[in-house]
């Protein structure tokens, strides 16, 4: 049970030649729009203070953006001291609003 006989080294320098041919990096279609998503100050808010706690997953699914979206939100408010991180590990925190 023999199968087909791959190319070797000695068989492309004897004439065979690749088909495939590389496509410019350079070359392509129209240029994509930037699409930018963020979480509603007043329903970001209304979410975490109406939760013990909130993950960014929780947050993201609650108000229908991204994750990454969310992620920045919570980046943002724990840095304007309206929300404080209270836990979690490896990237999966958990948050809390601050209590005036």
């Amino acid at each position: 049970m023999a199968g087909a006989k791959k190319p070797t080294n000695k068989d492309k320098s004897a004439g065979y030649k690749d088909t495939k041919k590389k496509k410019d990096k350079g070359e392509g279609g129209p240029k994509k729009a930037e699409i930018t998503v963020k979480v509603n100050e007043q329903q970001g808010l209304k979410i975490i203070q109406n939760s013990k706690v909130v993950t960014v997953q929780d947050l993201a699914r609650q108000a229908g953006v991204k994750i990454s979206a969310a992620n920045a939100f919570l980046k943002e408010s724990t840095s304007k001291g309206i929300v404080k991180r209270v836990g979690g590990y490896s990237g999966h925190h958990l948050y809390q609003a601050v209590s005036s």
